[in-house]
Parts: structure tokens; C-alpha cells; sequence
């Protein structure tokens, strides 16, 4: 790692990276392409990491962009059908644990993606509302506002909240 201590956070917060990769991504090898391309990316340019701010923010809104260019690149093109290629089949939960994991699953991919990308950041990942504000380009009294907004879709979808 050749000593330099950014690289050796970087590599410290791979689990984080990939954690927000999934708010992206449905499939989990898609989000790991979606990690190694943003680690990639950073390590290219981690001249133009300002010491000083967050290392963290900085890989976020790295991998943000990053997928938004690729959701453009493939908007063009016209994919096949999503199978199982690898063969692996996955090893199912409980019954009711695996419904109801299904459930919130279903209800933050109803989310739009600004929504879902915000209660990620904050409510999973535990990030700051300015930290989110910086990733996410946009104010912090924004970031509440999908943040609660979120929140209340996805009650309303499990059927624990009135309408």
C-alpha cells in the first residue's frame, strides 16, 4: 500500500463502499463492478483528494457519479435478459425473515433513487446530513426533506403507517 495513509483508508473503508454500491445496484456482482471501478477511479486520483476533507464523502460522490455515467452508457444500449449466469443458487432465510427482508426490499427499490440514496447515506451507512448534503450535491435541508419523505414511503408500503 506503499505507506501512504489515504490508501490505507480507502482499503478501510471498502465495506462502506460496497453497503452504498447495493443502494445502486440489485445484484450483488454488479455493486462489487460498482466498487472496484469507483476504487479505481479514486486511487487514479488521489493526487486531487484534498487532505483535510472527508475521504469518505469523496468516495461516495466518486461512486455516485460513477454509476450515474454507467445508468446513461446503458440507457443507450439494449441489455438481455438478468439470469443467473454464475449457476449459484442462494441459500434462502427463514421463511418469515426472507418475506419480510423481501418486503423492505421491494419498498426501497419503489423508492425513487434520490430518496433511497439519502436514507442510505443516513439512516444505514450513518453518515452526517452535511456529509450527505456534499455527496449528494445538494442542500442539507434538502437532504432531511427526502430523507423524511423516504422514511414515510417506505412505512406506507409495509403497511405501517396510514395513508
Amino acid at each position: 500500500m506503499n505507506g501512504d495513509p489515504a490508501r490505507q483508508d480507502i482499503v478501510r473503508l471498502i465495506p462502506a463502499l460496497r453497503a452504498f454500491a447495493r443502494t445502486f445496484c440489485r445484484n450483488s456482482s454488479d455493486a462489487d463492478d460498482l466498487v472496484q471501478e469507483t476504487l479505481m477511479k479514486a486511487l487514479a486520483n488521489l493526487d486531487k483528494f484534498e487532505r483535510g476533507t472527508k475521504l469518505k464523502s469523496w468516495l461516495f460522490t466518486i461512486m455516485r457519479n460513477t454509476f450515474y455515467t454507467r445508468s446513461k452508457i446503458l440507457g443507450r444500449e439494449a441489455p438481455g435478459l438478468e439470469e443467473n449466469v454464475s449457476g449459484d443458487t442462494p441459500i434462502a432465510a427463514s421463511q418469515e425473515m426472507a418475506a419480510r427482508a423481501k418486503e423492505v426490499q421491494r419498498a426501497l427499490q419503489k423508492l425513487p433513487p434520490h430518496y433511497r440514496e439519502v436514507l442510505t447515506l443516513v439512516a444505514i451507512l450513518g453518515e452526517s446530513y452535511e456529509a450527505t448534503a456534499v455527496i449528494c450535491d445538494c442542500a442539507v435541508g434538502t437532504v432531511k426533506s427526502r430523507l423524511n419523505r423516504a422514511r414515510h414511503q417506505i412505512l406506507q408500503e409495509l403497511g405501517e403507517e396510514a395513508g
